[in-house]
């Protein structure tokens, strides 16, 4: 991505990390905030999990083994990594600071954990975590999913429970979705309000 390729050519991005619980609509939102600012993107995250078929490499995940991951955590060239589910994933600094330079809003939508990791070394970051409109709402968002088990929904339950006290923390913006279109809307003016990088 270089400067020639963006509108806003000279101004310095902004970064915009996006969380919330598993069900909560983050990613439905994501697509629909990246479909209306026109110079936003969604971050492409590096994994060292399986290529699946029909992916594409630098499209849905930058694909690469478990020894050049540990190689780029010990270079420092990730904004944000975790382990999840025996996978390794993490966000590329170099290809954020790439469109951040070029003044492109750059999208990450990742879990809190990583979210903290960002605020370290991005403070100027505009955090924005998606909230349900109530714990009974997310867990029958959850279950009517209908791929996992009440044990699975149970334990997804607690897990947005301490994401969303871990959250309170770090994420100055709170977003929830109890209304689609409000929750996009209020999820552009917060990014747009928000000073450039």
């Amino acid at each position: 991505m270089t400067q020639a390729d963006n509108p806003t050519k000279g101004t310095r991005g902004k970064l915009v990390v996006i969380s919330g619980p598993s069900g909560v609509g983050k990613s439905t939102i994501t697509k629909a905030v990246i479909e209306r600012l026109p110079d936003a993107l969604l971050s492409i995250s590096m994994t060292t999990r399986l290529q699946a078929p029909g992916e594409q490499d630098g499209r849905e995940y930058w694909f690469v083994s478990r020894d050049e991951f540990r190689r780029r955590i010990k270079d420092g060239l990730f904004l944000e990594h975790a382990e999840v589910f025996g996978n390794l994933y993490g966000t590329p600094r170099d290809k954020t600071e790439e469109a951040l330079e070029a003044g492109r809003t750059v999208i990450l939508e990742i879990d809190v954990q990583g979210g903290r990791q960002v605020k370290v070394i991005y403070p100027q970051a505009v955090m924005i975590f998606i909230l349900p409109p109530s714990t009974e709402a997310l867990a029958d968002r959850i279950g009517r999913r209908g791929r996992e088990s009440g044990e699975v929904v149970a334990r997804r339950l607690r897990g947005a429970q301490s994401e969303i006290a871990a959250a309170s923390k770090c994420y100055e913006n709170q977003v929830v979705n109890d209304d689609l279109e409000r929750a996009i809307d209020e999820v552009i003016r917060i990014i747009e309000s928000a000073p450039d990088a």
